[in-house]
């Protein structure tokens, strides 16, 4: 299906009517961050409150959200809010000094970081005569901006169909009831608003049935590699926290990796053999965010299945960031969503990014206080600079085939050809030409390598 060209829907569309290098200009926006002075409850059995993220930080989060789509910001601004106004959010000295500030900038959208509500986002239009996004419409366009495949446009289209349903209020004259017949007999029919219900409804079915398609094609895929032994391992983490860098460092792919928001949207499989020959297949995923809204969540399953049907998951965080815990709580909250248990730390490893942005002391402290005893310390690297990715593969290897072994193997003049092979899965410490044509080699290799070998020598000596 194609997305839609609506200007009203696409904030970097232009209306019809302008021309000129207003038409051509990148659009002005305004960025408002409310910050609700009660605290949000979590949503676990505890009901222990969720870590709160600084003003500023949340502001740059905004920010870099809407640069994504490349917004030209006239303004930003953070805004207590003590009593939020259901007509609004904000009190209405604030929507009229906003107001001001966009006829000045002459702005065209407002990005409002907070979930509105239909009724909200009508009336802060019709205030401040401009476009205006909340959060969950702002990642929805980014989204749709970076969505490559099929697979990928289909699930953003059914994410902004849902957004948009939502949203259908009664703010123009054409949505006013139509006839239901000819003449005097014609009794009241349809509001525009139930016609338009209807069509995005009809569109939203069609999309899942494609969606469902994709499903059934990535489960015939997931089965197929099942028949070949590869155990998949998953990155994931916060959006920017460098996962695609790290999918290349480990591939050798050649992913796009930007300092950005949600860089890449389509996940991406590449098969890759660690140091001693274990083979994995790779997976890069969506960078998850605070507040991703749920129906996104729910487009995205087709994709995050394959986290869900990963043999190992690395989570991936930014430790550079002030705001790393609360984005790891983040993390591990839509993990938790999806059904994998982020404390299981036989299938889940915590990987500490960016470590090279640290000085000495910092990285120390980090480090001494990551490693608490209650889970597995996690794993210091810099995806950039290559620091700590020997020792990760060689974490993830362990996990996904045994600890190294030492042990010796000796081969008859007719198994001669197994010695590649050895040498491709194990580090060889000696290597013996016997006398009768025979090779004795003493090799270190992980415990499925020494099953493999053993087991191929069997299938000789028995064949």
């Amino acid at each position: 299906m194609a997305r839609e060209k609506d200007a009203d829907r696409r904030v970097r569309g232009k209306p019809a009517h302008q021309t000129g290098t207003e038409a051509n200009g990148p659009t002005r926006a305004v960025v408002i961050v409310p910050v609700l002075t009660r605290q949000p409850r979590g949503d676990d059995d505890t009901n222990r409150p969720r870590l709160t993220r600084s003003a500023e930080a949340r502001r740059d989060e905004a920010v870099g959200l809407a640069s994504a789509i490349d917004l030209d910001l006239v303004h930003t601004a953070v805004v207590t809010v003590n009593d939020p106004r259901p007509a609004t959010l904000l009190g209405s000295g604030k929507v009229a000094e906003f107001a001001e500030i966009v006829k000045e900038g002459h702005a065209e959208v407002v990005i409002v970081d907070h979930p509105l509500t239909p009724v909200q986002q009508r009336n802060l239009e019709k205030e401040l005569n401009a476009k205006v996004l909340d959060r969950t419409g702002l990642i929805l366009e980014i989204f749709g901006e970076r969505a490559r495949t099929k697979e990928g446009t289909l699930q953003v289209d059914l994410a902004h169909l849902n957004y948009q349903k939502g949203r259908l209020v009664r703010s123009w004259t054409h949505l006013e009831r139509q006839r239901g017949g000819a003449g005097f007999l014609g009794g009241p029919g349809e509001t525009q608003i139930e016609s338009d219900r209807r069509v995005l409804q009809d569109k939203i079915t069609k999309l899942k049935h494609e969606l469902e398609t994709v499903r059934r094609t990535r489960d015939l895929h997931r089965a197929k590699r099942k028949k070949v032994p590869f155990p998949v391992v998953a990155i994931v983490g916060y959006t920017n926290a460098g996962k695609s860098t790290l999918f290349n460092r480990l591939t050798g792919a050649g992913v796009l990796a930007e300092d950005m928001l949600f860089a890449t949207l389509d996940p991406t499989l590449r098969r890759v053999r660690l140091p001693h020959g274990t083979p994995i297949i790779l997976s890069d995923t969506v960078g998850f965010i605070s507040d991703l809204p749920t129906h996104l969540v729910a487009a995205f399953r087709a994709t995050l299945e394959e986290v869900v049907e990963a043999d190992l998951v690395i989570h991936l965080r930014d430790i550079s960031d002030p705001d790393t815990v609360a984005q790891a709580e983040d993390v591990e909250r839509i993990l938790a969503d999806l059904g994998v248990d982020a404390r299981d730390s036989k299938r889940v490893i915590e990987v500490w990014n960016k470590i090279d942005r640290l000085d000495e002391g910092n990285r120390a402290r980090l480090l001494a206080d990551g490693a608490d005893g209650k889970k597995a310390p996690p794993i210091a690297i810099s995806a950039v600079t290559s620091e700590g990715i020997d020792a990760l593969k060689a974490i993830i290897e362990t996990m996904m085939s045994g600890e190294l072994e030492t042990f010796t193997v000796t081969l008859k003049a007719d198994q001669l050809g197994v010695v590649d092979w050895l040498y491709r899965n194990g580090d060889i410490i000696s290597r013996d030409d016997n006398e009768d044509g025979s090779v004795t080699v003493a090799l270190k290799a992980t415990h499925s390598a020494r099953q493999e070998i053993e087991s191929r020598l069997r299938r000789q000596n028995n064949g």
